[in-house]
C-alpha cells in the first residue's frame, strides 16, 4: 500500500522558530570545523527533530539502554543536524560542538560508534545503514524484545544494491518494527538523482519490495508527527517513508545548491551569511 500525505510543499513550508534555532546551531559548529556537508543536514533538521522530540525511546545517561530504541543515520554525512539534536538532549555537553572535526574533540566528520554516546553504528560509506537495521530488526524479533528500528537514508544512497538486497531480506522476515525514511532532496553529490541514476517510481519500488509505503513532506512537522505516531503502518511489513525535503533548506543561497553539498575552508563571512539568511527565513 502506498499513501500520500503532504500539508503544502517543501518549498512554500516556512521554518519555526526551533527549526530556525536548530540549524543556527548546525552553521556554529560547521564554522567551528570549518567544513561539512551543510546541504544535507538542513535538508534533514524537521525528520530529526521529530524522532527525538516525540518518537524515540531513549536515555541520554544510559545511551546503551536494552529497552531503547534503535536509530541509524545511514547518510552519516548528515551528522552535523544528528550531533546538534543529541548535544540538546544531553548525550554530551554541547560545548562539544565547538571542537567538532577538531584533533581534542569527539566528533568526527561522520558519525562514530563507540567514540560518540547516542550512535548506535558509524556510518558515511553509504548503502550499509539499513542491512544493519535489518540485522538490529532481526535479532530484536528472535530475542522478543519490543524496541523499534529507525533507519534515515539517502537518496542517492538508493542507488546501491546492498539497500534493495536489505530490503528484500526485511520483507521476508516481516519486520514492521523496522522503518526506513528516505531523505528525498532529489540531489546527490553533483547533480540531480535523475541525472546520475533516476529512482522512479520511488515509493512503488517499495512496495514491490514488501514494505508500506508512506510519502510525507519532510519539513512538515506535524504531519511527520503524526506519520512517525502510526508506525507500524501494517503487521508483518516493514515500513518505508519517503520524506520530500529541500537539499540546503532554510537557506535561500543553499536551497537546491550543489556546491553546499560539502565545504571547507569555511570562512567567518560564510558562516555570518548563513546565519543572516536564516534569520531572514
Amino acid at each position: 500500500m502506498i499513501n500520500t500525505t503532504f500539508s503544502g510543499t517543501p518549498d512554500t513550508l516556512a521554518l519555526d522558530s526551533r527549526s530556525k534555532k536548530l540549524r543556527r546551531t548546525i552553521v556554529r559548529t560547521f564554522g567551528a570545523g570549518r567544513r561539512g556537508h551543510i546541504g544535507g543536514a538542513f535538508s534533514i533538521v524537521e525528520i530529526l527533530r521529530v524522532l527525538y522530540d516525540h518518537v524515540l525511546k531513549y536515555d541520554p545517561r544510559n545511551p546503551h539502554w536494552p529497552d531503547r530504541d534503535r536509530f541509524i543515520l545511514s547518510k552519516g554525512h548528515g551528522c552535523l543536524a544528528l550531533y546538534t539534536m543529541l548535544a540538546e538532549k544531553g548525550f554530551f555537553p554541547e560545548s562539544e560542538l565547538n571542537k567538532f572535526c577538531a584533533s581534542d574533540g569527539m566528533l568526527g566528520g561522520h558519525p562514530e560508534y563507540g567514540k560518540v554516546p547516542g550512535i548506535e553504528v558509524s556510518t558515511g560509506s553509504l548503502g550499509h545503514g539499513l542491512p544493519l537495521g535489518v540485522g538490529f530488526a532481526l535479532a530484536a524479533k528472535l530475542d522478543q524484545r519490543r524496541h523499534r528500528v529507525f533507519v534515515l537514508s539517502s537518496d542517492g544512497e538508493c542507488q546501491e544494491g546492498t539497500v534493495w538486497e536489505a530490503a528484500l531480506s526485511a520483507a521476508k522476515h516481516q519486520l514492521d518494527q523496522l522503518t526506513v525514511l528516505v531523505d528525498y532532496n532529489q540531489q546527490q553529490t553533483y547533480g540531480t538523482i535523475a541525472e546520475v541514476q533516476g529512482l522512479e517510481p520511488f515509493a512503488g519500488k517499495w512496495a514491490a519490495f514488501g514494505f508500506s509505503v508512506r510519502d510525507v513532506n519532510g519539513h512538515d512537522v506535524p504531519a511527520l508527527k503524526a506519520m512517525l505516531g502510526a508506525v507500524p503502518f501494517a503487521a508483518g511489513k516493514p515500513n518505508a517513508i519517503i520524506c520530500h525535503t529541500i537539499k540546503g533548506k532554510g537557506v535561500s543561497f543553499t536551497e537546491r545548491n550543489v556546491t553546499w553539498h560539502h565545504r571547507s575552508k569555511v570562512t567567518e563571512a560564510e558562516v555570518a551569511a548563513l546565519l543572516a539568511a536564516l534569520e531572514d527565513q
